[in-house]
Parts: C-alpha cells; structure tokens; sequence
C-alpha cells in the first residue's frame, strides 16, 4: 500500500539525488559550469581534471553520502504496517530516485552526471559487505588501467556475481538481487560513450591533478 508519507519520501530522495555538486561548487567558487568543460560530465572525475583534486574528492564524497543518506531515509518514511521486505523495497525506491535526481537534476536543468557516486552511497547502504569486495574490484582495475570509467563499469559488471555468488543468504529480498543486476546493465549504458573512446583508444587516463587554467 503507497501512502502520502511514502510518496513524500520518494520525492525527498529524489530531491536529495538533485543536488548537484559538482555545477554548484564550479558556479560558486570558479564562475564556470562543469558541464561545459573538459568530458562535460557533472561528476568527480570531471571536476579532478577541470577545478582539482581537492574539488573533485569534496564532489565524490558528497555524491556518495547523499546516495547513501537517501536510501537510509527510507526507514522514516515507511509505515509502521511495513513488513521487512516492503522496507527494502521502498529503500530501493530511494535509492531509484536518488540516482535519477543525480542524473536528470531539477535545480540545473535536468542535466547532471552519471550516477556512479551516488550508486556507490547506495550500495553502502544497501550492499555493505559486498561493497567492500567491490572497492577491491574497482581499485585493482583502477591501478593498472588508469581508466575510471573502465573500472566503474567491470565492477558494476561483476555486482551481481559477487552479491549473488558470496553474500546473499536466505532473508534476501528478491528485489536486492534484481537490483544489483540493473546496476550491471545500466552502468555500461550510460558508459557509451566511454566505451567507444577505450575501444578506439582515446579515452583520457585518471590522474589526480590541480585546477586546469581557463
């Protein structure tokens, strides 16, 4: 049953999701708009290669938290009837929502980055021992591609393998593994462009550095 406090926490999350880190700290602090700079992606790795290093963890750790805060949130807004596979569910409804906001935020024209941050809060809160695994993943291929956007997607790919596989038990909603596939697919998708430029060999390698002069 959708009562008025779950429709108003879907769009709390929804909201929380919108905030867009990167386009604000860019407007307020430099007077640029990140989107229309270096891959014009409002996200961490964009904001490292255009404002720095310091500007772009601030983003990354943002990000993640309200990915994060958005599904914890969820507990508040359920009712008291909820059992606790209702809860999960709405938590995932949360989490759904958070990303979307990253992705299409309403504060600056529906146009923000790729989600990855924000599905990495999500995956803390929903996922937490898998996540650790996963950090593992993403930091290993990280390390000896230099790539970022090759290692968002093979962890994102190997998700669901490691969730399903190593830490689902018997009390795991059905839902949480559904999930973790969408993760696996939509992460490659929204990566297009970034496979297109790995495949051709144009694809620009992760480096932490200071702020690109403009």
């Amino acid at each position: 049953m959708i009562t008025y406090s779950v429709i108003i926490g879907v769009i709390t999350a929804y909201l929380i999701g919108s905030i867009a880190t990167s386009v604000w700290i860019g407007r307020v602090f430099f007077g640029v708009d990140i989107r229309k700079l270096g891959s014009g992606n409002a996200g961490a790795t964009n904001t490292i290669r255009v404002l720095g290093t310091k500007q772009g963890l601030i983003v990354l750790l943002f990000d993640t938290f309200k990915g994060w805060f958005a599904v914890f949130l969820a507990q508040f807004f359920a009712p008291d009837f909820y059992t606790y596979s209702q809860v999960s569910n709405l938590e995932l409804v949360h989490a759904l929502a958070a990303v979307l906001g990253h992705i299409f935020p309403i504060y600056v024209g529906f146009k923000g980055g790729k989600g990855v941050a924000t599905l990495v809060g999500v995956i803390i809160a929903l996922y937490p021992s898998s996540f650790v695994v996963l950090l593992g993943v993403f930091l290993i291929v990280l390390i000896t591609s230099g790539y970022v956007s090759l290692s968002s997607i093979t962890t994102a790919v190997v998700f669901p393998f490691i969730y399903i596989f190593i830490f689902k038990d018997s009390n795991s909603p059905i839902s949480l593994i559904i999930f973790a596939i969408l993760i696996a697919v939509f992460i490659p998708f929204t990566h297009k462009k970034n496979i297109i430029r790995l495949l051709n060999g144009t694809e620009n390698k992760f480096r932490l550095k200071k702020r690109e002069k403009h």
